[in-house]
């Protein structure tokens, strides 16, 4: 939800995911230049890594061992702060180039505008040898860091599968076991059961006057259970498609059931959840040390199962978001700079070692064969949290673009649901007119 978002989680935890398992200034790229590679590229001299918070951390854990294993390549990870990076990039972006680091750390919601907006502004990948890890990663990601010309131009590094937290006290209470979900059919069909047991509790929190930033976590994530999004992977709109008309028809069925509390106001869902007043938490993986690190005093109560799917039969796995590491594409040292990237990403003792330190949940599946992965979790009940995570990866989850509009779709999803919500209106209408609103303000084609 987008109240609870994952950068707020790197910015104010240390300890990240692993806890489970075990119960600057914009600058220049100045270096030292370095020895001339094929192209032009350098292949050694100072390289700068831009990230935030805890992932800044966590790479910096990484530089002792890769300027050993590469000598004459020197690393200087800064933390730019998050926002504070966005802009940072898109500034360079827009100068050409000029004042980028050589790595930098992406969101999934930004990378895709920046490979429209600014053809080469990443450098290609490809050409430096990305495509042989193409099968490394969690399934869904690799069509995200390839541009419209067929080029790699990142590579993952945390992935988030969406997962379904439940409070396992209030069902019990209610002799109801939500690993027999299979569809958000299922979940309205207890609902009656579920509050007369458990009076005064919801199963879901949402913003209804989307006050003071929208909510669209949980729609969206309805929607990535069904391979669709806003937009598709061609840039087509499909904001009123059937798969967003069905998410939000759930939503809006959720609410007249009397199962959604308002979570309006800048603390409206943490307050609901620090209340006790919530019973399920469709999150991604982040949340599960959130969720520890925020509510202790709920420890054991809840757990953690695969989410329903939207319709029978239906995926129940979904990447509802992601980061990337890449290339500045004015980089002078994009050999040194692929060279650290590949290190970090492509070696699950790399990521690993910052899954430890920084919470970043990797994308790179042969991670996944570490103990740790297995190890119980005692605030949910003994579960192995992380595994469930690994295990959901594993089924296969659709990409989801984001693109260069993201934003303008997500004012205009954001305005759709508030209408349901605020003035019962239909889901497909609603949809209907932020598309046709998409189209005008992008030249796009709704499909």
């Amino acid at each position: 939800m987008s109240h609870l978002s994952r950068r707020d989680l790197l910015r104010t935890t240390g300890g990240g995911l692993l806890a489970l398992a075990a119960g600057g200034a914009l600058s220049a790229c100045s270096g030292s230049g370095g020895d001339a590679a094929p192209g032009g590229d350098a292949a050694t001299g100072m390289i700068t890594v831009w990230s935030w918070a805890t992932a800044a951390e966590a790479l910096r854990g990484v530089v002792p061992a890769f300027e050993k294993d590469n000598p004459g390549i020197k690393v200087d990870v800064q933390d730019l702060g998050e926002p504070a990076i966005w802009d940072k990039i898109t500034v360079g972006m827009a100068a050409g180039g000029q004042g980028l680091g050589d790595v930098l750390h992406i969101g999934c919601d930004y990378l895709p505008g920046y490979m429209e907006k600014f053809p080469g502004g990443l450098a290609d990948l490809s050409g430096l040898g990305a495509d042989a890890h193409k099968d490394k990663f969690a399934q869904g990601l690799w069509p995200v860091v390839t541009g419209k010309d067929g080029r790699v131009h990142a590579l993952p590094w945390e992935v988030n599968p969406l997962g379904f937290f439940y409070r396992k006290d209030m069902f019990d209470k209610a002799g109801i076991d939500p690993t027999t979900f299979q569809t958000w059919d299922d979940v309205l069909a207890i609902g009656d059961r579920f509050k007369a047991a458990n009076p005064g509790m919801a199963l879901v929190g949402l913003n209804r006057p989307a006050t003071p930033a929208p909510d669209l976590d949980f729609l969206q994530s309805l929607m990535q259970l069904q391979g669709a999004f806003y937009f598709d992977l061609k840039g087509d709109i499909t904001v009123s498609s059937p798969e967003a008309v069905r998410a939000l028809t759930i939503i809006k069925r959720l609410d007249e059931a009397g199962l959604v509390a308002d979570a309006a106001g800048d603390h409206g869902w943490r307050n609901l959840m620090k209340a006790g007043k919530l019973a399920l938490g469709p999150l991604p993986a982040w949340a599960a040390h959130y969720l520890e690190a925020k509510f202790p005093d709920q420890s054991g109560n809840w757990r953690l199962t695969r989410p329903p799917a939207v319709t029978p039969g239906g995926k129940r796995t979904a990447i509802v978001n992601s980061t990337y590491l890449a290339v500045a594409g004015s980089s002078p040292r994009r050999v040194a700079a692929w060279k650290f990237v590949e290190y970090a990403l492509t070696r699950p003792a790399s990521v690993n070692a910052m899954f430890t330190s920084g919470g970043v949940f990797p994308a790179l599946t042969a991670a996944y064969a570490d103990p740790m992965y297995s190890a119980p979790a005692p605030y949910y009940g003994g579960q192995p949290v992380l595994r469930t995570f690994a295990d959901l990866l594993g089924e296969g989850a659709d990409a989801t673009n984001y693109s260069a509009d993201y934003a303008r779709a997500l004012k205009l999803a954001s305005d759709a649901q508030t209408k349901v919500f605020l003035k019962g209106a239909d889901p497909a209408a609603a949809l209907q007119d932020a598309a046709k609103q998409l189209a005008q303000q992008t030249g796009r084609t709704v499909r």
